[in-house]
């Protein structure tokens, strides 16, 4: 490999797949490969500029014809939680934040496989072992951490937060501006705390802590359902031809 290779980006397309948000359509993704002799400051402006990473793969949509696919971030300073997001603050105080170096545990996996059965049985991580997960989380080339949030137990003084009922996981990566949502999952049957906003609040004033402007939360999907929630987070930006611009 030469030194050119070994610094800058090869760029590669996938094959035409099924796209899993919108029926009838086909997916291509452009993607590169993340290793330790790549630049940390190319990679971080691969992630600002519209790359997602998986493991050490930053790709983005390349579907031909279609645009639907389009990376949005939070306004961190700016934001201001409406009276439902209150609520679901409120609904939540009594879950305790740790945040925790990227390392994968059994407790994890068991609370992915809930989510993963409960939720999304028949996507793309479905198959997905203890192995994949423990990849999932540990394989990255830039600064990676996750973020636990466990249920107090009216007993919380008897005994070590690491012990208490694990609900939510989230895994994010730390970029020059702001923090990236790579994924995350929590207890399927705690429907009444909605811990998915829960958790995506609370990155939001982690971000707002650290001083830094921005939480990435990947694609937003015009027409999709699934990814509608993410319209719920104002003021944001949405990546376009000509840069990232109010949404």
């Amino acid at each position: 490999m030469s030194e050119q290779q070994k610094h800058f980006p090869e760029f590669y397309v996938t094959a035409p797949q099924p796209c899993p948000y919108l029926p009838g359509r086909l997916e291509r993704k452009l993607f590169t490969h993340l290793t330790h002799e790549k630049p940390q400051a190319l990679i971080d402006n691969l992630l600002k500029g519209g790359f997602r990473r998986s493991q050490n793969i930053a790709y983005m949509p390349y579907c031909e014809g279609c645009h639907a696919c389009v990376s949005v971030r939070v306004l961190v300073d700016e934001f201001e939680a409406g009276r439902s997001m209150r609520r679901t603050l409120d609904a939540n105080a009594d879950l305790f934040t740790r945040r925790v170096a990227s390392v994968a545990t059994t407790e994890q996996y068991g609370l992915f496989r809930d989510y993963i059965d409960s939720r999304h049985s028949d996507g793309g991580m479905a198959d997905m072992t203890v192995l994949d997960y423990a990849m999932m989380v540990e394989d990255s080339v830039i600064k990676t951490f996750l973020t636990e949030y466990r249920l107090r137990p009216e007993n919380a003084l008897d005994s070590k937060p690491e012990t208490w009922p694990l609900v939510g996981v989230a895994l994010c990566d730390r970029l020059s501006d702001g923090i990236s949502m790579v994924y995350s999952f929590y207890e399927p049957d705690e429907t009444g705390r909605s811990v998915g906003t829960y958790m995506i609040l609370e990155h939001i004033d982690y971000a707002r802590r650290l001083g830094l402007p921005y939480l990435y939360l990947g694609y937003w999907i015009d027409g999709s359902r699934k990814m509608r929630y993410k319209e719920r987070f104002q003021p944001q930006e949405r990546l376009g031809p000509n840069g990232w611009v109010r949404g």
